[in-house]
């Protein structure tokens, strides 16, 4: 997987198109990412005791990967990823302005 937490990414499809937000967690076996601030869904949670409410609790639902991009740290526009061999490391490099992220 080529993104990973704590990157600044962009929605490009669905419902959120457009937003900007950063990586909380990655699942890489169905590839998907949860982003701060897009997809947000309700979850019902039922009162536990007597006397207490139940509540409605926002989070934030995985994205499929292949709907958000990158935000390149230097130009600060949506990039794709690739990758480059420097010294012994693969190190992720922004297609567009061709310098390591």
């Amino acid at each position: 997987m080529k993104l990973k937490k704590g990157d600044q990414v962009e929605v490009i499809t669905g419902k959120d198109a457009g937003k900007r937000g950063m990586i909380i967690s990655v699942f890489p076996d169905i590839e998907k990412v949860a982003v701060k601030g897009a997809n947000i869904m309700k979850r019902h949670i039922r009162s536990k005791r007597d006397g207490e409410k139940g509540q409605r609790i926002e989070k934030e639902a995985p994205i499929h990967v292949s709907n958000v991009m990158l935000v390149c740290p230097h130009t600060g526009k949506p990039t794709r990823i690739g990758y480059k061999i420097e010294g012994n490391e693969k190190v992720r490099v922004s297609k567009q302005s061709g310098k390591v992220i």
